[in-house]
């Protein structure tokens, strides 16, 4: 798989559920799920470029490649239902 071809890198990942038609409950949906950014970095390299003092405590890391926002996946859902 080429550099081009290679789907980007997310940390949220998505699964839905198994729903039998045999269910009488309703299908609960799409689930979201977010994974770390140090599962996919193995070992810390060193020389790692770093956040600012002030700027890693807001960001709770002072490594960028550790720096995992967390989006609200059901937020868009809410706001797209209103």
């Amino acid at each position: 798989m080429t550099e081009q071809n290679r789907p980007e890198k997310s940390h949220m990942k998505s699964y839905t559920p198994f729903h039998s038609r045999f269910d009488p409950c309703r299908p609960i949906g799409k689930k979201y799920y977010s994974t770390p950014p140090n599962l996919f970095l193995g070992f810390q390299p060193p020389n790692l470029p770093q956040f600012s003092p002030k700027e890693a405590l807001f960001k709770g890391t002072l490594w960028p490649v550790f720096y995992d926002f967390y989006e609200n996946p059901y937020e868009h859902k809410r706001r797209d239902s209103q």
